[in-house]
């Protein structure tokens, strides 16, 4: 086996489903989100979440200065929301195109099925992303029934209902 190239390797784990998120913090000039599919929990005790964020992206500076961030799991309504906090768009324009509210300290973004809220423990730089994990302080989970939005092949897509569920 030989090494794989960059399109190989983006080929492979693009086969890994992750759950869809927006992650988010206070920075100086205001919220500032980022869509993230590296996410995961990390420990359970203490409670601990798992963040990685592109060492370009804008939102990761905000996650720096601010002690606590936000991770909003996306449903699979808000694939527009999705493709928006994915983009180069300014921060101004993301935060104005979705209904929010920052609780006290970490910008929420509505609608989601489940938010977790973290204060930041460590930023550990790691080739060209950044991980920053989190003890967990709050969460709110919504049993309501909405289906996460999931990424996957390089889509955003939806979970198929179990057989004898629709």
């Amino acid at each position: 086996m030989s090494p794989p190239d960059e399109q190989e390797f983006r080929r492979t784990v693009g086969l890994m489903p992750s759950g869809v998120t927006v992650v988010a913090a206070f920075g100086p000039e205001g919220p500032a989100g980022a869509t993230a599919s590296a996410v995961c929990s990390l420990s359970l005790r203490p409670m601990m979440m798992l963040v990685c964020l592109d060492r370009d992206s804008r939102t990761l500076g905000a996650v720096q200065q601010a002690e606590r961030f936000s991770i909003n799991v996306l449903c699979e309504d808000q694939r527009r929301e999705a493709e928006l906090f994915a983009s180069k768009v300014g921060q101004e324009e993301k935060w104005g195109a979705v209904t929010w509210h920052g609780e006290p300290e970490v910008p929420l973004i509505e609608g989601c099925p489940a938010t977790v809220v973290c204060e930041r423990v460590d930023m550990i730089p790691a080739g060209d992303h950044v991980i920053v994990t989190g003890e967990v302080l709050e969460v709110d989970y919504d049993s309501g029934g909405a289906e996460p939005l999931v990424y996957h092949g390089g889509l955003f897509r939806t979970l198929d209902p179990a057989p004898g569920d629709g």
